[in-house]
């Protein structure tokens, strides 16, 4: 069985104290399913996507804040880092977008210097932390779960990117 690598959405709907969100309720439903030797984990780039949150709502969510951050403490999940793998991944995904979906600016006789960002992620159709998750998910071989569509990564990672929706229903 893999292990599970939970995008951001996921930590947050799953994180509803009142429990009220039909988001909340369909992945308790789902951790009910999961064997007990199942590991949940957060992506550092998750980790990173939480602190601007809070730091940009700083005077409205202070309270909510150390909540969020004792619910993660108290489901201590495997903190997934970047490393080298990470990284050649995420270059390989990149780059497989950049060739399926040309932009203006793409042009073969640019020297390795200059292709370190060539086209904006907006143009390639993604969202640059999705890109960095979905790598993470891929060099560990982890269930990525997210509600975010993922439609161009999902096409250049292919069957190698396993994808599940924990916030719908089965």
């Amino acid at each position: 069985m893999r292990d599970f690598l939970l995008d951001t959405n996921i930590w947050s709907y799953w994180f509803d104290p009142e429990n009220h969100s039909e988001q909340h309720v369909n992945i308790q439903e789902q951790l009910k399913r999961l064997p007990s030797s199942a590991r949940l984990s957060i992506s550092v780039i998750s980790w990173g996507e939480i602190d601007y949150g809070y730091n940009v709502n700083r005077k409205k969510e202070e309270s909510r804040e150390t909540e969020f951050r004792k619910f993660i403490s108290d489901v201590a999940p495997w903190l997934v880092s970047i490393n080298i793998h990470t990284a050649e991944i995420y270059g390989e995904l990149r780059a497989q977008l950049f060739e399926k979906y040309p932009s203006k600016k793409k042009t073969k006789r640019l020297r390795p210097e200059q292709l370190i960002d060539p086209v904006t992620s907006l143009e390639l159709g993604i969202q640059e932390n999705d890109l960095w998750i979905a790598a993470q998910a891929l060099s560990r071989n982890l269930t990525l779960v997210t509600n975010d569509a993922m439609e161009h990564i999902r096409e250049v990672a292919g069957e190698s990117l396993h994808v599940d929706n924990w916030a719908v229903k089965p």
